[in-house]
C-alpha cells in the first residue's frame, strides 16, 4: 500500500483543530478513524496491479542522436477502473540527461476490460543495445488516498546505431568516382587500368592511349578509354584495443574510425568492390564477411553498433593472422588504428611484411588537433613545457608514419572530422592509380 499526499494533507487538517480544541486520544481517534476507513476502502477499490498485461511495439533500431518511439500497450482485465501512474524504466543512457523523469512517466486511465497505449520516446546518448527494464505501476483508488503498487517486465531491445555523420561527404566522392569511371563529360579520359571502350582522339589525350590498330581501320585517330577495376576485395580492420578508447575532443577514437569505415564501405560498394569488416584486439570482436552489395552497409552498421573499446594491448600478430585469413587473395587492407610510436614500432612493424607482401595496406589514424595547438603555444612556463611535449609527440608521430611509408603502407593521419573524407580520397587515389 502507498499513501498519497492527499492523505497526509487530510490527516494534518483533521489533527490541527483537535490539537487546538480537544487535545486527547479520543479526539485524534474521532478524526483519524474515518480517515483510516476511507483509506482502506479506497485501497480496496483500486484496480489490481498484478492482473495488468503489457505488450510492446515500435522502433527496434535508431541512429545515435535520433529519437526512438517505443509503444507500450496496457490491458486492464479487471472489473475496476484503472487510475494509475506508470514508470517505464530504461538504462540512464537511453535519455538526454535530465529528461528521464518526463519521458518515462505516464498517467493512465483505463476502463474495465479495455486497453490504452502510451509512447516512451528514447533519445540514446551511447551506441549499443538498450534493453527495457521493469515497468512500475501505482494504481489509485477513486478517492486518491491510497494506491496499489507493483512491477512488471515487458522485454524490448533498441539497438543504437552509429550516427554515420560522414554520409554528407558521399555525394562528392561519388561524383569523383563517376569521373574515374569515365561516365561524366570531362576533357580527360577515364582513369584506371581496365579497358572500357574506344573514342575519337581529342587534344590533351595521352598519346599512349592511342589504339593504332583501330586507327588504321578508320579515318580518325582512336584512343582507348579505361575504367577503374571492379570487384576488388577490401578488408576494413578496426583496432579495438586500448588506444581506440582515447577521446579526441568529444569523440572516442573508435567512433571516428567507425564513421570513416562506414563512408568507405558505402563508397566502395558503389564502386563495385566487395567489402568485409574485421574488429580485433586480442580476439575477433565483430566481423562482416561475404555480404552482397545491397546489404553490406546495413550489416556493417549493425555489427559496429555494440562495439566498445577493450582496455587491452592489441595483439598485432593475431591481428595480422586474422587479416590474412579474411583476405586470402590480393586485397586492399584498410587498418584503422593509432600512430603512437610504441604500439606501432613494437607490435605492427615486425608483422607488417606479412601483409604488404601480398596486399596493399592503407593505415588511417585519428590525429588530435589539440596537440598542434599545444605545440604552437607560447607565454607561460607551463605552456612552454606543454609545447615541448606536444612537439615531441608530433615528431614521434611523423617518424612512425615515415617508417610505415618505407614499408609501402599508405598513411592517412587526420583529425576526427576529416578522417572519413581523407580515407575516401585515399581509396579513390589508389583506385585511379590501379593499385587495388
Amino acid at each position: 500500500m502507498a499513501l498519497t499526499g492527499r492523505t497526509a494533507l487530510l490527516a494534518a487538517l483533521g489533527s490541527l483543530p483537535v490539537g487546538m480544541l480537544a487535545p486527547s486520544w479520543t479526539g485524534l481517534l474521532a478524526v483519524n478513524a474515518p480517515l483510516l476507513l476511507a483509506i482502506l476502502c479506497d485501497y480496496a477499490l483500486a484496480a489490481p496491479v498484478r492482473q495488468l498485461q503489457f505488450t510492446r511495439s515500435g522502433d527496434t533500431t535508431v541512429r545515435l542522436g535520433d529519437r526512438a518511439d517505443v509503444l507500450l500497450t496496457v490491458v486492464n482485465p479487471s472489473r475496476r477502473r484503472l487510475r494509475a501512474h506508470l514508470r517505464d524504466a530504461w538504462p540512464p543512457s537511453s535519455w538526454f540527461p535530465g529528461t528521464d523523469q518526463a519521458a518515462s512517466r505516464h498517467a493512465l486511465d483505463v476502463p474495465p476490460g479495455e486497453r490504452r497505449r502510451v509512447t516512451t520516446s528514447l533519445r540514446p546518448t551511447r551506441r549499443g543495445d538498450r534493453r527495457a527494464e521493469q515497468i512500475t505501476v501505482r494504481s489509485y483508488g477513486p478517492l486518491g488516498l491510497a494506491a496499489r503498487q507493483g512491477s512488471h517486465h515487458a522485454p524490448w531491445n533498441v539497438r543504437v546505431l552509429p550516427p554515420f555523420t560522414s554520409r554528407k561527404h558521399l555525394p562528392s566522392r561519388l561524383a569523383r568516382l563517376r569521373e574515374l569511371d569515365g561516365r561524366t563529360s570531362v576533357l580527360t579520359r577515364g582513369e584506371g587500368t581496365e579497358f572500357d571502350s574506344l573514342r575519337a582522339y581529342v587534344p590533351g589525350d595521352d598519346t599512349r592511349s592511342i589504339d593504332w590498330r583501330a586507327t588504321a581501320r578508320q579515318s580518325a585517330v582512336a584512343v582507348r578509354t579505361w575504367r577503374p577495376e571492379r570487384d576488388r576485395h577490401i578488408l576494413i580492420v578496426l583496432d579495438t584495443g586500448r588506444t581506440s578508447a582515447g577521446r579526441v575532443g568529444d569523440v572516442p577514437r573508435l567512433d571516428a574510425s567507425m564513421d570513416a569505415a562506414l563512408l568507405l564501405t558505402a563508397l566502395a560498394t558503389r564502386a563495385g568492390d566487395r567489402v568485409d569488416l574485421l574488429a580485433y584486439d586480442r580476439r575477433v570482436r565483430a566481423q562482416v564477411r561475404g555480404r552482397g552489395a545491397g546489404d553490406v552497409l546495413s550489416a556493417t552498421v549493425d555489427a559496429l553498433a555494440p562495439l566498445e573499446p577493450e582496455l587491452v594491448e592489441t595483439d598485432a600478430r593475431g591481428l595480422s593472422a586474422a587479416a590474412l585469413t579474411h583476405a586470402p587473395r590480393r586485397s586492399l587492407i584498410v587498418l584503422l588504428t593509432s600512430l603512437e610510436a610504441a604500439p606501432v614500432e613494437e607490435g605492427l612493424l615486425p608483422v607488417l611484411p606479412r601483409l604488404t607482401q601480398r596486399h596493399t595496406v592503407l593505415l588511417a589514424a585519428v590525429r588530435d588537433p589539440h596537440i598542434e595547438e599545444m605545440a604552437a603555444a607560447r607565454g607561460t612556463v607551463d605552456a612552454i613545457y606543454e609545447a615541448a611535449a606536444a612537439a615531441q609527440a608530433q615528431a614521434g608521430r611523423r617518424r612512425t608514419a615515415d617508417q610505415l611509408r618505407r614499408h609501402g603502407v599508405v598513411v592517412v593521419d587526420a583529425t576526427p572530422d576529416s578522417l572519413a573524407p581523407s580515407l575516401a580520397d585515399a581509396y579513390l587515389a589508389l583506385k585511379a592509380a590501379g593499385r587495388l
